[in-house]
This record gives C-alpha cells, structure tokens and sequence, in this order.
C-alpha cells in the first residue's frame, strides 16, 4: 500500500520522511509537545512510520498527535517574536538576548546586550535557570533559533520565543546601521 502523503492528511502509517516533507515545522512541535525529535534521547530515523514513533514514546492518543503535527506551523509562531516585540522587552530589560549563531557570525555583527550560546550555557540553562525565563534566541535568518527555542521549550521552559527572521530582519528594522551578511 502506498502511504505517502498527497494531500496534507496525515496517517499512523506514514514515515517520519513524508510527514516532515509536507509538514516542517512538525519535527519541532513534537518535541515541544512529547519530547520527540529533538535529542539524541528521543530522535527516529526518517524510515520509521508516526505510530512507531510515538508509541516508542508512549503516546497513546494518535489522533490528538496527527492534528498537532497538521497545526505545526501556526503553533510555531506563536513562539516566535517580531523584531519590533524585541526591542521593546530588551528597552524595559524583560528578557535574556541569547545569540545561538557563530563566533565568525558574530564578529560581523550582534545585537547590544546578548550573550552567545555555548555547550556551558546550555547546561547552565537546563540546570539552574528558573523554568519561566524570559528568553529570546537568534541566528541569522530566523531558522536554527526557531530549533533552539523548541529545544528549550521541550525542555520544560515556558517563556522562550525566536525572533523572527534573525539579527537580518533587526537590522531591516531596528538598527538600519547593524551590518548585514
């Protein structure tokens, strides 16, 4: 039987592959959600089907899994933040600024008062910090930050956003002056 998925309807019996073909922001929300996907601790090969998956993880309900995979993409930017949104918690010094991007990229430019993400940092995270941390993490274009702040979230915090299309949208605009790369 042929289970790719043709339309955006999702079965128990698809693969990983095509559910994340049609739906990427899936991967993210299932770990959010049931800590799936995101980890060494939790991650599936491509081959392996949804009900493999989330029965490996104890996840009863397939249903209520399938139609959080299908509202991914509006789920996910409900953690995402505007540049705009940014800048004003950073003004009333309501949020920690964490720069996930590399020290090459960060060399070309950043934003005032972040602080770069280490292997240390993150360990420190997960660790010691209050679970209801407000957090904004950043990359260049929005992408790998969006991963991030899953991870975090699938981790237990409930206040960590991405900022939405990275340090290039704040510098569009917020700081016209801040090098683009």
């Amino acid at each position: 039987m042929d289970t790719q998925i043709k339309t955006k309807e999702i079965t128990p019996k698809n693969t990983m592959q095509e559910i994340l073909a049609v739906y990427p922001s899936a991967q993210r929300i299932l770990f959010t959600r049931y800590h799936i996907g995101g980890c060494s601790d939790c991650g599936f090969q491509p081959t392996d089907t949804l009900e493999a998956v989330l029965t490996a993880k104890n996840v009863l309900d397939l249903d209520e899994a399938i139609r959080i995979i299908k509202d991914s993409a509006e789920a996910e930017a409900k953690f995402q933040i505007s540049p705009s949104e940014l800048a004003g918690l950073l003004k009333a010094g309501k949020v920690k600024l964490l720069d996930i991007r590399t020290e090459e990229e960060r060399r070309i430019a950043n934003i005032e008062g972040d602080q770069a993400v280490s292997p240390e940092l993150v360990d420190e995270i997960k660790k010691s910090w209050p679970k209801e941390t407000a957090m904004v993490l950043y990359c260049h274009d929005g992408q790998k930050s969006v991963d991030a702040a899953a991870y975090l979230i699938g981790h237990g915090f409930g206040n960590v956003k991405s900022l939405r299309g990275g340090i290039d949208a704040w510098s569009s605009e917020i700081d016209p002056l801040l090098p683009r790369y």
